[in-house]
Order: C-alpha cells, then structure tokens, then sequence
C-alpha cells in the first residue's frame, strides 16, 4: 500500500509527518463511489477510442466494482501514504486487474479527477435537498391548511403591529424555502458541467471524447476551458451560498418558535419528542432543537467563509490547498440535511394555543391603523388620520385601555368622524378580512396561496 504514483521521480521516501499532514483520505473516502463511477465512465471512453482494448476496460471495470464492494463491506484498508481515494483505487485495482489497472489513467490526472467527483457528490446530495425541501414546504402547506382560522399578532420590531392568519405567518415561510429550492435548482446547471479531460490543466494529447464520458456520466455540458476545469470551485461556492440563505430561514423560523413557546408567549408547544429538559430544574421543557438549528446556521456559515477565503488568492491552475474544499461542502450538505429532516418531523406535531394567539390580536393598539384607515374613508387625509389616532392611543395609555374600549364621546374629542360604526373595523376579524390586496393576510387570499402552493408542488413533483 505504499504506491506513489510520482516515484520515478523522487530518490527519497516521503516522511510519514508529511505523509499524515497531506492525507485526505478520511474526508475524501467519501467520494468512492462517483471515484469508481467515473474511472469506469473514462476506462470505457477510452477503449471507445481505441486508447485501450475491450479486455483493458472490461478489466477494469469489474476491478472497480469488487473495490466498491470491498468499500462498502467495510473490508477496504486505508493509508495515509496514498494520500486520497483516487490513490487508493488506484492502488487496489492493480491487485484486480493487473496491468490494465495501470492503463486507467491514462488522459487525466487527479486534478480533473476530483473535480469529477465532487460535482457527481455534489449533483446528486443537491437533487436529495431539493426533494426533502419540496417535502418540507408540503409539511408547511399542510400546516396552514389545519390553522385556516386562526388570527395572531404579526410583528414589527417584535412589537405588535397589525393581526394576521397564522397560516399568512407560516406561509411566509413557504415562500422563503420555496426560493430556496429554485436556488438549488438553479445551481444544478452550473454543477452539472463535465470536466474530466481537462487532464492537469492543459488537455491531453490522447484522442479522448470528452462528450462520450459526458453521455455516460449524464452531464449535459462539457466544460470549455482546461483551466478553469481543474481550478473551479465557483460551484461549491454557490452551493454554500444558497445553503447559508437557507440556514437564514430556519434560523428565522427557529427563533419564532422558540419566542412563541416560551411563557411570556405561550402561542404553541413543542412536541415533547422534539424537546429536552433540565438536568436540575424539573419543570423545565426546552426547545432545544429549534435552538441547535439556530446554532448551525453559523457552522454552514463558517463553512461559507473556508471556501471563500480558500479560494480568494488562488493563481490558475490546481494549487494543494483546494483539498481543503471538502470539509465545508460535505459539513454542510450533511447539517443543512439534518435540519431539513428534523423539521419536517417537528413541525406536524406542534400543538397551537389558539385561544392566546387570538388574544395577542386585542391587545397593544393593534388596531390603531384600521382607525386611521376608517377615518380616511371619511375623507381626512391619511397623515392626519395618524396624527389623530396617535393621540387617542395616548390617550389611552393614560385610561389604561384600548382604542376599541374607548366611548364614542372620548373618541371625539380627537375627531368628530369619529361613531358606533368605527367599532366594527377595530374587531380582529375585520381587520384580517378587510386586508384583500394581492398578497394580503384576508382568508380568501390565504387559501388562494395554499391552492397555488399545492399546484405548485404537484407540477414539481
């Protein structure tokens, strides 16, 4: 296991220090199987191409498959001193397939090797996300449908603004992770380029066709320049990017819920098999893995930065230090899944306080733009109607009262527009019913968003 394929060269072993610092195979043993996928893709090509006999690539394609077994199994050893998983393969399918397993690398190299691999990984985890994200946003959906008729405060600056639907507030959160799923999709076109071919950095003099490896592969673009092949990372970049623009939605939700389950709020409770208690205190349930989820969104964001900063002074071409790029992609493809799947658990399972949500909506001058809104309907112009509400409110404040527990008269030493019929635009149901701009927080606008979510989930099925 002590193969180096860069021997001839060198008169001196390698120190087994450098040895164990240069290794990556614990991190990249991870790409075996696209590893095997594409050696089998280009052994094929190869023979195709007449750079290899039938019996060459025959050979080496079942080697391939007994290494992926022996992988798979658990009875495949790894070294340090064959650095990656590339080596490793390589290493093993000499004792399979004899000298035909020297022939397999002929017209590449690893550079273009593991940029190969890492778009196979990354294509495929990217299609797992998009699916287990369509499946959340129908749990979102689902969850609106079941809370159709319930009001609670929306919020502005953590203050009480003006009342919404429930399901308009968890809505919000289907258009956020709906974005995020065409993101993903999106980031599919710039994955999904084929680079094997591209050798170290200038080509190949073997009459390879890179289009053929392509086809087999399923990639509907070969990349254009030998360079830019080997050295791209645009697309782990990207990935990380539109990842963390996630982790930003489920940390938002996160903190929702972690607000409205507290006493203070007490709008909801978390299933007691998505909590955890207290080692001290007994009558402590906490919402903990709102909180961890929370908590990753910095990990995904940190894995943001190490591909950034790791590839912002990089000369063209490959340089070692993209061998860093592995750790924060497969970090955060794995977290970003985690929180996926634990929140499509967790949020079915919620139980809602409806009757402190619709209390939220009566309290706190909630209603103080609907008077506005009703006085302009008797023609005060808008900014005086704010003024003058602004007045009764605090007033108000001073009666320790609510702008709806006013009297008629009181309300008229601010205005004289001011009657009986004012009252009846200051209840929550007139105020979310009234609210039927497109986009607006009414019931029947809320149902057209979940019909349109619906279909919209059928056609992406």
């Amino acid at each position: 296991m002590s193969y180096k394929p860069w021997d001839g060269r060198f008169a001196e072993k390698t120190d087994a220090l450098v040895e164990a610092f240069t290794s990556s195979i614990d991190v990249d043993k991870h790409l075996y199987k696209y590893d095997i996928e594409g050696s089998i893709a280009h052994s094929k090509m190869m023979a195709k191409q007449n750079i290899i006999s039938n019996e060459d690539a025959k050979s080496i394609e079942e080697g391939l498959l007994k290494i992926k077994e022996e992988i798979e199994t658990g009875s495949f050893e790894y070294s340090d001193s064959l650095e990656d998983i590339h080596m490793h393969i390589e290493s093993r399918l000499v004792d399979h397939a004899g000298d035909s397993a020297k022939k397999l690398h002929t017209g590449r190299s690893r550079n273009d090797q593991v940029a190969l691999d890492v778009r196979l990984y990354l294509r495929n985890e990217t299609n797992i996300i998009i699916d287990q994200l369509k499946s959340f946003l129908d749990v979102i959906v689902n969850f609106s449908k079941k809370h159709i008729d319930i009001p609670v405060a929306g919020y502005t600056h953590l203050q009480r603004a003006q009342p919404v639907l429930l399901s308009h507030h968890m809505m919000a959160y289907f258009e956020m992770f709906k974005r995020d799923m065409e993101r993903f999709k999106d980031s599919l076109k710039r994955v999904n380029v084929m680079p094997l071919g591209s050798a170290a950095l200038a080509g190949t003099t073997y009459n390879i066709d890179r289009e053929l490896t392509a086809e087999l592969l399923n990639f509907p673009e070969v990349s254009k320049n030998s360079m830019d092949s080997v050295s791209d990372r645009d697309f782990i970049m990207e990935f990380n990017s539109i990842a963390s623009i996630c982790m930003v939605h489920f940390s938002r939700i996160s903190e929702e819920l972690i607000i409205w389950s507290s006493s203070e709020f007490n709008f909801i409770e978390i299933s007691d098999a998505f909590t955890t208690g207290s080692s001290i205190m007994p009558q402590k349930k906490n919402p903990d893995v709102a909180e961890i989820v929370r908590g990753k969104t910095g990990r995904v964001f940190g894995n943001l930065m190490t591909i950034l900063t790791l590839m912002k002074s990089l000369p063209l071409a490959y340089n070692r230090d993209m061998q860093e790029d592995k750790t924060p992609l497969f970090d955060t493809v794995d977290t970003l899944k985690a929180c996926i799947a634990v929140y499509k658990g967790m949020l079915p399972n919620i139980k809602v306080n409806k009757e402190n949500m619709y209390n939220s909506t009566t309290v706190g001058f909630i209603n103080a733009t609907d008077m506005a809104d009703y006085l302009v309907t008797k023609g005060m112009p808008f900014r005086e109607a704010h003024s003058v509400v602004g007045k009764t409110v605090s007033f108000a404040l001073s009666k320790n009262k609510e702008i709806h527990e006013l009297t008629v008269k009181e309300l008229k030493e601010f205005t004289e527009l001011a009657d009986e019929k004012l009252f009846k635009f200051l209840t929550t149901e007139s105020m979310i019913e009234r609210r039927i701009s497109s986009g607006g927080t009414a019931t029947s606008n809320v149902k057209t968003a979940i019909d349109e979510a619906e279909s919209y989930l059928k056609a992406n099925s």
